[in-house]
């Protein structure tokens, strides 16, 4: 199992506590021994020795809930850690890798997904581990006390982890279908959510609807078929072992009439055979419980094998006061489309030049944005900044020198001062005042319940589509210091009076630096002089 021992290098804490889960638990298995020992000598006249059975059941008692708590406690701090390192691999990944996923089948996993972790860990493994030992020494155990017995038990033992193989390799293959679906599901869940607005303007809601119910039926299908395997592999283990432990209970019957066997020993052997059968059983049921974990963690680990896009940690980047902007037979395409977004592009952009990208939705001008800010990697051709192609420079740096206002800005949780302040976190007061002006976002601002300082809520809860949009043009204003801006629709959402208005600011803002605007109102491109 490569993704268990992937799973288990990631936190070493965690080996610890999962090897204290595996010692407690084949303790507990040898302790059960102990009781049958006991019990057989106090059931047949011999020296009872209660107070040694009492000793002997809360010890074991005991060592099971150490299995449960140290399996737990590994569970938790493994899930920790991974969920940790798939969010900041996403982040490395970058947005325009991220563009091309469902957000919501990200979240299933690194959530519901990994969730899956706890009975894998907590308590398929030490099941495991105590399945390859107690039995074992029940072995010995009974060729000591009765060869006999102890030889039908060894024929029939191995009879429990075939079947066990047999149906946890259907099951791998149905847990995998379920989860594909509880992947989709989620995914599509999530995007019908963000996009319930929009689904109700164009009455598109029923049949969106109609969408999540079938993909929720065969989610509850592909369940259903796993639970019916679990099930029925359960009762095959379960009567494997019933006719095994029955294979030894007759003749030890038989034997105890004929005066072969004395009580004591016959007492023993059946009350120590079923413990060589129970950890295999509860093996395998287990299995089917942790299935699902393995699967999301082979999931997430092959997330995690995504190679990050190589690029080189350049120190001294060209300036774009300077250096043009050069796309050199660009053209990209998006996966699932046949069409290409931007095809063989070739055209250069000057410093201090601005530049208008117009045309219908879809002829590739959000797309030609992304290429400029290194978020769409072309599918061929190159993007150069002076002499250099851009998939060489360090996007941090890169994006140090460029403001960006997209379609859809996202607002954060927190004060509208600290949403522009996202643009230059060392701003004051008064730039975020002059920002906001530029913006013409003072008045409403102004009329907020506590001005600058009110909370907004996740994607900017209390303000309007066009609102949202000003306070992302202010947090672009804050960044004087870029020369690149990249305005993908500014107006949108805006009344013809407020864009008129924003046109006028954004003239002396603008001026001077490299500006590209996508656009669709003739309006804003002659206002800013770009058409």
């Amino acid at each position: 199992m490569p993704a268990v021992k992937r799973l288990l290098r990631l936190v070493p804490a965690a080996r610890v506590m999962l090897g204290i889960a595996i010692a407690a638990g084949v303790l507990g298995g040898l302790a059960a021994l102990a009781m049958a020992n006991l019990i057989a000598r106090a059931l047949t006249g011999g020296h009872p020795a209660y107070a040694a059975l009492v000793a002997v059941i809360v010890l074991r008692a005991g060592l099971l809930w150490i299995v449960g708590a140290a399996g737990q406690r590994a569970s938790a701090t493994v899930k920790a850690q991974l969920r940790k390192d798939l969010l900041a691999h996403t982040q490395r990944l970058g947005p325009g890798w991220l563009a091309t996923r469902r957000a919501g089948e990200l979240t299933t996993l690194v959530t519901r997904g990994l969730d899956g972790l706890d009975p894998l860990l907590r308590d398929y493994l030490p099941a495991m581990a105590i399945a390859a030992t107690v039995p074992l020494a029940v072995l010995v155990q009974l060729i000591v006390a009765d060869p006999t017995s102890a030889l039908i038990v060894a024929i029939t033992l191995p009879l429990i982890p075939v079947f066990a193989a047999l149906a946890g390799a259907k099951a791998k293959s149905a847990t995998e279908k379920q989860w594909a679906g509880l992947q989709r599901l989620g995914g599509h869940f999530l995007d019908s959510v963000k996009g319930l607005p929009t689904l109700r303007l164009f009455d598109r809601a029923q049949a969106h609807l109609t969408t999540v119910r079938r993909l929720a039926e065969d989610h509850r299908r592909a369940t259903m078929r796993t639970l019916r395997i679990a099930f029925l592999s359960a009762l095959t283990l379960e009567l494997v072992a019933t006719l095994s432990v029955a294979l030894v209970a007759v003749p030890v019957a038989l034997r105890l009439l004929d005066g072969h066997l004395d009580l004591r020993t016959a007492l023993l052997v059946l009350l120590v055979t079923p413990e060589a059968y129970l950890p295999l059983r509860v093996a395998g049921q287990r299995f089917h419980a942790g299935a699902e974990g393995m699967t999301a963690a082979e999931a997430a680990f092959d997330l995690l094998d995504t190679p990050v896009p190589t690029r080189q940690n350049r120190t001294a980047l060209p300036d774009l006061r300077t250096a043009p902007i050069e796309l050199d037979r660009v053209t990209v395409r998006y996966p699932g489309r046949d069409d290409a977004a931007v095809e063989d592009l070739s055209m250069t952009i000057e410093p201090g030049r601005q530049l208008a990208l117009t045309g219908p939705s879809g002829t590739g001008k959000s797309t030609l944005i992304g290429l400029l800010l290194g978020l769409v990697t072309p599918t061929s051709g190159r993007v150069l900044v002076g002499s250099v192609d851009l998939a060489e420079l360090d996007p941090q740096l890169w994006w140090r020198q460029v403001a960006w206002v997209p379609q859809r800005p996202h607002l954060f949780a927190g004060s509208v001062a600290d949403n522009v302040r996202l643009g230059r976190p060392d701003s004051t007061d008064a730039q975020v005042a002059s920002a906001l002006r530029l913006a013409c976002a003072a008045e409403f601002v102004a009329e907020l319940p506590a001005g600058v300082d009110t909370l907004l809520g996740e994607h900017g809860t209390r303000l309007s589509t066009g609102q949202r949009q000003r306070i992302a043009l202010a947090r672009a204003f804050l960044r004087t210091d870029a020369p690149l801006v990249l305005l993908d629709e500014p107006s949108a959402g805006l009344d013809l009076r407020t864009e008129a208005r924003l046109t006028d600011s954004l003239r002396p803002a603008l001026h001077g630096r490299t500006v590209v605007v996508a656009a669709h109102r003739p309006a804003l491109v002659r206002g800013l002089a770009l058409a």
